[in-house]
């Protein structure tokens, strides 16, 4: 009886056990998938393009889950928000329009309307003035912006399509001038040997100021139009250990180079008249002249191409001076990549042509370029004595 009755709890125990190693466990719901973010990390203004730099590295950005083509949100403290930007390492957008960057050799991410109005302002990104200790103490505090994905890779196509990116070791080029992005503009009625385009050779974040210091000596220029920088920058390039342009230091400490420090919103009244004030300065010096920026690319392009104009160049001339550039950096050429140089030829040249002409919608093959550049000039306060002046200093 006994031995029964331990077989029945034995053959019960054996039964449960049975059915709950039987029994389905129920499945576990996938967890939720963590968006990337960051939330209130400090700004700080870059008024050379008019943006905002975000306080986190391009790394460091990335590594949390961002890539470039996605969708974001970006809000600062001040309440002011920029909905579905596309995020890019290159100025990928039409002029006027917003974007996050994250540009090889910015030391963080940054929002920016590009050719546009200075996002700072914008924003309304100001310092603190609110009373009490703080402001007894003299304190500063910075408004902060936080970033949200908002979908992943709805702008990747385009990322894809325009992603170009340069070196800045002297080994990858054939030439010293191909890597300085230096050369002669003769186009048009411009005289041989008197006005020379190129990256800076001063600033030398790219490595290229020695080069065009060194070129720019041999083409005996004797006043140089900076279109990046102003003098406290210069004088802090000119302090870094490893300074070698002893040919422009020379030009700069006696008085022939005028920084006039241009941001890139070509349509703004801040640029129009310093770009006034730059050309008015060449029309009083003897030449022959550099006009550079950081590149020579953007600010540069627009003067240069403004000035081919002036000067009589056709609009085939133009584009091939100004797209010469993205041969010189990037290897685009219209046999070698039709797609990318159509794309920067329409969103970068055509649309400052156009600014320049007052025409969005202009057939460029069909205007008179020269007489545009003259009345844009004088629009922008050029007297016609100032404008005549100049085209004598540097056409035949």
């Amino acid at each position: 009886m006994k031995m029964r009755k331990i077989a029945a709890a034995l053959l019960s125990l054996l039964m449960t056990f049975t059915l709950a190693s039987c029994k389905k466990e129920e499945p576990k719901p996938d967890p939720e998938p963590v968006v990337p973010s960051i939330t209130d990390y400090a700004v700080e203004h870059e008024p050379e393009f008019g943006g905002v730099y975000i306080k986190i590295t391009i790394d460091d950005f990335n590594k949390l889950g961002f890539a470039f083509g996605d969708s974001v949100d970006v809000e600062f403290s001040t309440g002011y928000k920029l909905e579905d930007l596309p995020y890019y390492n290159g100025y990928y957008v039409d002029a006027g329009e917003p974007l996050l960057i994250g540009y090889p050799g910015y030391d963080y991410i940054k929002a920016a309307i590009n050719y546009g109005e200075d996002l700072w302002d914008e924003a309304n990104l100001k310092l603190s003035s609110d009373s009490g200790l703080w402001s007894t103490a003299d304190l500063e505090e910075h408004s902060t912006a936080s970033i949200r994905l908002r979908e992943k890779g709805k702008y990747l196509d385009i990322q894809n399509a325009r992603d170009i990116q340069y070196s800045d070791d002297r080994t990858k080029y054939t030439t010293d001038e191909e890597f300085a992005n230096f050369r002669n503009m003769t186009v048009g009625d411009l005289k041989e040997g008197v006005v020379y385009r190129s990256a800076s050779p001063c600033d030398n974040q790219h490595n290229r100021a020695p080069y065009v210091d060194r070129l720019i000596e041999q083409a005996g220029v004797n006043f140089i139009l900076n279109l990046a920088d102003n003098e406290k920058k210069i004088d802090g390039y000119i302090a870094k250990e490893g300074f070698d342009s002893p040919y422009f230091l020379s030009l700069y400490e006696n008085g022939k180079v005028n920084p006039i420090a241009m941001n890139m919103n070509y349509a703004s009244e801040d640029f129009t008249k310093k770009l006034v004030n730059g050309l008015v300065s060449i029309a009083e010096h003897e030449g022959p002249y550099l006009i550079h920026c950081t590149e020579g690319k953007d600010r540069t392009g627009f003067v240069c191409m403004l000035l081919e104009a002036l000067a009589g160049a056709s609009y085939e001339e133009i584009v091939d001076d100004y797209m010469l550039t993205y041969d010189n950096y990037y290897k685009i050429t219209k046999e070698k990549d039709p797609a990318k140089y159509d794309v920067i030829l329409d969103k970068n040249l055509n649309a400052m042509l156009k600014e320049v002409i007052g025409d969005k919608n202009a057939d460029l093959t069909k205007v008179d370029l020269e007489a545009a550049a003259k009345q844009y000039l004088m629009n922008a306060g050029m007297t016609a004595e100032q404008i005549e002046k100049l085209l004598v200093r540097i056409t035949e």
